[in-house]
């Protein structure tokens, strides 16, 4: 006889309860997504680099325009609290101290991948994409490649574009500002 196996599902309210209560700790690596806790991958040094990089290069070129915000938590809905590895916020003068940024503050999102570039398509992008974040960039170490998602539906993102070595890319919020592929890739 066939057991169905039921899985425990989280809001973001009690995943934030079992880190006051000290059952997860804030220095775990793990996010929220769709309910599930779940792990994240130790962060190599490549990986590290490209996301120092980013962040040079975005707090240069956006200066206050824009709040940089480096692995810490958005808030998509009740059940997903990701942390990716960059986030491009609207300015607030409270720099999200009252709560984590929800999808109408984002501007872009970013994500690293070393060897989990076919993870986060898989999974996390189409979270994103039913949040409505209306740009994500997925840079592909592994590859030297950098996609990028527009255009968010309830099925994925509508529009991708591969941006390799040697071209240059833009965001959509700051079409002014131009960004080439080596500088991020490094």
């Amino acid at each position: 006889m066939a057991v169905e196996i039921k899985r425990k599902l989280f809001s973001v309210a009690e995943y934030h309860k079992m880190i006051e209560a000290g059952v997860l700790h804030e220095d775990d690596r793990l996010e929220l997504l769709g309910g599930e806790i779940v792990a994240m991958s130790p962060i190599g040094s490549r990986h590290a680099a490209c996301v120092d990089r980013l962040n040079r290069l975005f707090t240069k070129r956006l200066g206050d325009s824009v709040i940089v915000r480096v692995q810490n938590p958005v808030e998509l809905s009740d059940e997903s609290e990701p942390q990716p590895d960059l986030s491009l916020l609207k300015p607030r003068t409270d720099f999200y101290s009252e709560a984590h940024p929800q999808s109408s503050d984002i501007y872009l999102l970013v994500e690293v991948a070393d060897t989990t570039a076919n993870y986060d398509r898989r999974v996390k992008l189409p979270f994103y994409a039913r949040a409505g974040i209306i740009e994500i960039w997925l840079i592909d170490l592994e590859v030297q490649q950098i996609e990028v998602y527009r255009e968010p539906s309830a099925k994925g993102y509508r529009q991708t574009q591969v941006v390799e070595r040697g071209q240059s890319l833009k965001i959509q919020a700051f079409p002014d500002v131009e960004l080439k592929a080596n500088e991020i890739l490094g």
